[in-house]
């Protein structure tokens, strides 16, 4: 009889299991503990969905661990932290789950790219008014000057060209002036102030005092001395070496001193004539 343990002690326990062969307990699902806790709150998908303003759809996909209607990851989390909470859940776990399962939760996107493309974006801006209008109103300066210049040089030219080929006007002759030009008045001309006429080129006085008349004059080369409008009271004297053409619009209106002498010719209103006048008696061309 032997003492102490029997060879049949020594032998491994059969029975005896290796830890790392115990099957892991199996996790509920997302949905599942969702749903479990939310019958155990005594609430309905309705309750939950009017609390949490998710809509029952969603509400019953999830509880069927179907995340697709909720439109991404982003939105899945979302939804499932808002349930948890509405049901008395922590939502870590749960969210953690759903990452584990579907991939992991995405890197967060690095914020040095996107303030570096801010600081690069171009400033816009918008249009700079206030040179458009200092602009503008330089533009209409110049041009009102440029309008006026040009107004008073044509006007300029103009009583050049039509007095150009008269005597020196004014209203009171020099005595003993001894130049052998005669001063004609503006308007009402005399015979005496026109007898003075050189005898060597031919003077026509026009003068309008019946009323006003369009008139033209030229010289004998055909050079233009005027052609314009006379008003009632003036008056405009020309000058040749030999022959004045003129056109009277209105020649009922005119009243005309060809050199110093009066033309008494019956001049109709509103007749158009065409005269010439040369050195020597007034004759009618």
């Amino acid at each position: 009889m032997s003492i102490g343990n029997s060879p049949e002690d020594e032998r491994p326990f059969d029975d005896v299991t290796d830890v790392s062969d115990v099957p892991e307990k199996p996790r509920t699902p997302i949905g599942r503990a969702l749903q479990q806790a939310r019958i155990a709150a005594g609430l309905t998908v309705d309750d939950i969905s009017a609390a949490t303003r998710v809509r029952i759809a969603i509400v019953h996909a999830i509880e069927a661990d179907d995340f697709a209607p909720c439109g991404g990851d982003v939105y899945a989390r979302g939804h499932i932290r808002t349930l948890a909470k509405a049901v008395h859940l922590d939502p870590a776990p749960l969210i953690a789950q759903y990452d584990a399962e579907h991939g992991g939760r995405p890197a967060p996107t690095p914020a040095a790219p996107l303030f570096e493309a801010e600081r690069i974006r171009p400033e816009r801006r918008g249009p700079n008014w206030t040179a458009a209008m200092v602009a503008a109103i330089v533009a209409v300066v110049v041009f009102v000057g440029f309008t006026v210049f040009s107004g008073d040089s044509d006007s300029g030219a103009e009583a050049q060209v039509a007095e150009g080929a008269t005597p020196t006007q004014s209203k009171t002759s020099s005595p003993g002036a001894g130049d052998g030009k005669t001063s004609v008045p503006k308007s009402d001309p005399t015979e005496s102030a026109i007898a003075a006429a050189p005898q060597d080129k031919v003077t026509v006085q026009v003068s309008a005092v019946d009323g006003r008349s369009w008139i033209s004059a030229k010289d004998h080369s055909g050079r233009l001395l005027f052609d314009g409008l006379l008003k009632q009271g003036d008056s405009k004297t020309f000058q040749d070496s030999s022959k004045i053409n003129l056109v009277l619009g209105d020649a009922g209106a005119i009243q005309l001193y060809v050199n110093g002498k009066k033309i008494e010719d019956d001049f109709q209103p509103g007749a158009v004539e065409r005269l010439t006048y040369t050195k020597g008696d007034p004759q009618v061309g």
